[in-house]
């Protein structure tokens, strides 16, 4: 069962399950018993036992993005008791006009937070959440916005700690520079370019298409809140807060997180910023980052008694309980994740072992590698382990000196990464998209899947003309083009939906 192909059927079973039945707790659940089962040779007691060991590794390797989580939801519950949301939502209601301009702002934002994908989720959700409930914008479509904005320009950015772990995914002793080489891959990088493309048209456009279609209509007739989110929509604001005491606690979180990295890398021991994001420890950093926020939070608050000691402790509670959904899906699926890994069920591995036997044609080995990405990343929910598993093959096929083969498959390998996991249920990047959205995880998945196939199929195209001309700009045109005669169709054939009133 280990390395082969029975080690694809638990994200299967979990993928498909929690798409039938829309409850994704048990279907993870049920995915990751299922890959136990498999890897103990169907001895169930052994499986329960292997199910758990997965789940203390996995939770204690991650305890640090939970922490962060916890402390980041007891802020937020503090910034809306104490009135600040509020104030922030009126001055939003006068200055920002209709929906396109509450979306686009969201999507700037998103941009402008490129350091991580896990902070730039539940930041962009934070602030501009009650925005876009003003103006009944859908949870669903601000989840895209947020997922579209997270990865993409994480991917693309070259301080980030995503370029950190691609420059870390080059074999030892390669001899080759990793950051040199995530510079080169940018521009060929189509489906994270792509992505932020679409989604920019789609604001402009307010045209929305299939099941994203149908939920921008229904909020607009009904704004509907997820039922796992309404205990804490309804928490009446308490304090006095002012518009100051929000935006100072936020400013305070992201230049302590970034501090955090930054001082988890070495930057304080004479490295340069960039060595330093190479080498940070981005879950510390996010930890470090999210406390001081909270005691910056508290002091501002308490002695100006914007809300009451009570009312402040009651936040913790509070802000647990929000991040409980995010938290369980988060466990469930690094547990998933850690049953397919290479000390379990190898996906990976058997993977790599199909890649590796079939690369013989040169031309076809960025479309190749960019399907496989999706694939893999869709089925294990990680693009880090995606990129991580299919470089250093990659590397080992073309070899360090033809360079720019290597720039545009590696760019292939990181766009198919990102295009999987942002169509994955099980990617903690997709779950921390609907938490900081408070979007259901399902809608948010079923919504966004189809944008996904549109800007993949693009990208497709995009590296089949990579891989016969050898020309990476040539790929970037076909792709540019397929994308732009859809968005033609789409302008000539579906009325605005999410317009503004």
């Amino acid at each position: 069962m280990v390395e082969s192909v029975w080690s694809i059927l638990p994200p299967i079973i979990t993928i498909v399950l929690a798409l039938a039945t829309k409850e994704v707790y048990m279907s993870l659940l049920i995915g990751i018993f299922s890959g136990a089962l498999l890897y103990t040779n169907f001895n169930v007691i052994e499986a329960v036992m292997t199910m758990f060991d997965v789940l203390a590794d996995k939770v204690g390797g991650n305890v640090n993005i939970l922490v962060f989580l916890v402390i980041l939801g007891i802020i937020v519950a503090a910034i809306t008791r104490s009135g600040a949301t509020r104030a922030y939502g009126e001055w939003a209601a006068e200055n920002i006009k209709g929906r396109r301009s509450a979306m686009l702002l969201t999507a700037v934002l998103g941009i402008v937070i490129f350091i991580d994908d896990y902070f730039n989720c539940l930041t962009v959700g934070t602030v501009m959440r009650p925005i876009t409930d003003k103006f009944k914008i859908s949870r669903a479509k601000l989840a895209y916005i947020i997922d579209a904005t997270a990865a993409p320009i994480c991917i693309l950015a070259p301080v980030s700690s995503w370029a950190a772990a691609v420059g870390s995914s080059l074999p030892e002793g390669s001899e080759i520079d990793g950051f040199a080489l995530f510079l080169q891959t940018i521009p060929f990088n189509l489906y994270a370019l792509l992505t932020m493309a679409f989604m920019v048209f789609i604001i402009a456009s307010q045209r929305d298409v299939f099941s994203m279609a149908a939920y921008v209509k229904k909020n607009q007739e009904h704004f509907i809140v997820p039922k796992e989110y309404r205990d804490s929509e309804e928490e009446a604001p308490l304090g006095n807060g002012r518009i100051i005491d929000l935006i100072l606690p936020l400013l305070v979180l992201i230049a302590a997180c970034v501090y955090g990295m930054l001082y988890t890398g070495g930057i304080n021991e004479g490295k340069t910023i960039a060595d330093a994001f190479a080498d940070c420890d981005s879950s510390k950093g996010l930890v470090f980052g999210s406390f001081t926020a909270f005691v910056f939070t508290a002091l501002l608050y308490l002695p100006r008694r914007v809300i009451s000691f009570k009312s402040f402790c009651e936040t913790f509670v509070q802000g647990f309980k929000a991040m409980t959904p995010a938290n369980l899906i988060l466990c469930f699926a690094w547990t998933l994740s850690g049953i397919c890994s290479d000390k379990y069920l190898n996906l990976g591995g058997y993977v790599g072992m199909l890649v590796s036997a079939n690369t013989d044609v040169v031309m076809f080995l960025p479309v190749i590698f960019f399907v496989v990405a999706i694939i893999l990343a869709f089925a294990t929910g990680t693009s880090w382990g995606t990129f991580g598993i299919l470089i250093p093959i990659a590397v080992a096929v073309i070899g360090p000196n033809d360079v720019n083969m290597l720039s545009i498959t590696v760019a292939a390998i990181l766009s198919g990464a990102v295009g999987g996991d942002h169509a994955s249920p099980i990617s903690d990047t997709t779950i921390l998209a609907s938490a900081g959205a408070q979007c259901s995880h399902l809608d948010h998945v079923s919504t966004q899947i189809p944008y996904v196939l549109i800007v993949a199929s693009a990208s497709f195209v995009g590296y089949m003309v990579d891989g016969y001309t050898m020309n990476g700009w040539y790929g970037l045109v076909a792709a540019t083009v397929i994308l732009a005669v859809v968005m033609a169709i789409i302008c000539a054939k579906v009325k605005p939906v999410d317009v503004d009133h």
